[in-house]
């Protein structure tokens, strides 16, 4: 301010000469940035108000939503008015994004009381004899279990349609999973409204063959998630010619078995290596599915941290899938015999990119089960392969 006190000059008289062009120039870059950042602003929004889009609209008759397949059946009998949330999605093979019920395993199912579940789960069932479609639409549930130390519980819904060779089939033999899905999550309610719906290409004479399991899961971001019951529908003892509306109480979670896996197992304790063969795995394949492709993957965990992992190559899938490979892992002697081997079973299509699909576990540890018996015969044959067929469960 002195300097320009002792010069006479004012800030006012203090003017820097430009070409007009230029001014004209400088003008229109700042136009443009401008309109760049009102661009990104408006596209921030956007993408915020549409993450969750709200449909608000009545359906007449079913309106059965499956990736882009879109159908509405006019019904004389019955029309539903369902106001739902567009969050669900169908499950493909391989998706990009995270799963609500990806971090479940197959340990979060075992050991569930009875007086644990609570609630119930309201649901429908439809077959579009014209279209070859079966419609499930889930539409709320009540009286859900909360967390003892929340309060509260942030529900959603996983379905599965699980289909067996024959009509006839026990629960205990062997399936596979035709399609599943997952409803969208609602927070922070015991009594939540889904009215999610979901339709697949069904043939009529496979319709006996499906039971459609429902399973009402807690959303936890950082642990798994935990099963608050299930329902099942064996569609075989119902007439869907008209959609039928039900309402089942929450059951105690069941494994359902999906394939067997013959494991060879041998422990070098002066090496402190563990080799673990996975020789061949038997599965149900559904016809419309012979053009896929199974690997395996076993991983070693130990007070839940995961420690090794290794995965099979791909084998084209038959009835029987014949691997012979043996995975070798070197842990120190404590680990080893207190670790816990998971052998989780993928399948993939090969003609499309990020089509993984898990079938199912199988766990073996240090302990009393079945199962378990296979570790004890491995650490009293010491350096000897040791092979059993065990059961894979979803």
């Amino acid at each position: 301010m002195i300097f320009f006190a002792v010069l006479g000059l004012t800030f006012r008289e203090i003017q820097l000469s430009f070409s007009e062009e230029l001014e004209y120039s400088i003008l229109g870059i700042s136009v443009v940035f401008f309109l760049i950042a009102l661009c990104l602003l408006i596209w921030q929004i956007y993408r915020h108000c549409t993450r969750f889009p709200v449909s608000q609209r009545p359906a007449d008759g079913l309106l059965a939503r499956s990736g882009g397949f879109q159908y509405a059946t006019q019904t004389n009998d019955a029309t539903m008015e369902v106001h739902y949330e567009e969050l669900s999605h169908r499950l493909s093979p391989g998706t990009s994004y995270t799963n609500l019920g990806s971090s479940l395993d197959l340990a979060s199912i075992a050991d569930l009381e009875e007086e644990n579940i609570q609630g119930s789960l309201r649901f429908s069932l439809f077959y579009d004899q014209l279209q070859s479609r079966l419609v499930v639409t889930v539409l709320d549930a009540q009286d859900l279990a909360v967390r003892d130390f929340s309060h509260s519980v942030d529900p959603f819904v996983w379905v599965r349609l699980l289909w067996a060779e024959r009509e006839d089939e026990e629960q205990s033999s062997m399936q596979c999973v035709l399609e599943e899905w997952q409803t969208r999550l609602v927070k922070k309610s015991c009594s939540p409204v889904f009215g999610d719906q979901f339709s697949c290409t069904l043939a009529e004479e496979e319709v006996s063959k499906v039971t459609v399991r429902f399973e009402v899961r807690d959303f936890d971001k950082y642990s798994r998630q935990e099963i608050l019951g299930e329902a099942r529908a064996p569609l075989n003892s119902l007439k869907l010619s008209y959609p039928l509306e039900l309402r089942e109480e929450l059951q105690v979670p069941k494994k359902d078995m999906v394939g067997e896996v013959l494991l060879s197992l041998k422990y070098m304790p002066t090496s402190q290596r563990l080799e673990v063969g996975v020789l061949k795995i038997r599965t149900v394949c559904h016809p419309n599915k012979t053009d896929r492709a199974l690997y395996g993957r076993t991983s070693i965990t130990c007070n839940h941290c995961k420690l090794r992992h290794q995965s099979t190559t791909q084998k084209k899938r038959w009835e029987v899938t014949v691997f012979n490979e043996v995975l070798t892992f070197v842990l120190p002697d404590q680990q080893i015999r207190e670790c816990t081997i998971i052998v989780s079973v993928y399948e993939i299509q090969p003609s499309k990119k990020s089509s993984k699909h898990l079938i199912g576990h199988i766990h073996i540890k240090k302990g009393k089960t079945s199962e378990d018996e296979h570790w004890k015969l491995m650490m009293q044959s010491l350096r000897q392969p040791i092979a059993k067929w065990h059961s894979i469960f979803i």
